[in-house]
């Protein structure tokens, strides 16, 4: 992250369930609580199907969008502000 107004990304490119869910869980939690919005980058494909509803459980809405072959970025983004705009 080069610039405070930039989308923080988290990386868990490489690692295996439960990881990227647990660290996705962490970022939002504890380490950038209310963060408006976060991009979290992966390569393991069960990381699509358990990120998304833990981020809803917190009230964020998530994209999911291949950034190359094998290699997903889940935008995940405050529900309310997405809704007002």
């Amino acid at each position: 992250m080069s610039e405070q107004n930039e989308t923080p990304v988290l990386d868990v490119r490489g690692e295996i369930c439960p990881y990227p869910m647990l660290r996705t869980n962490r970022e939002l939690d504890d380490v950038r609580p209310g963060v408006p919005e976060l991009r979290v980058w992966t390569d393991h494909p069960p990381a699509l199907s358990t990120i998304p509803p833990e981020a809803m459980k917190r009230g964020y809405g998530c994209e999911i969008s291949e950034r190359r072959p094998g290699e997903w970025e889940i935008h995940i983004f405050n529900a309310e502000t997405a809704a007002a705009g």
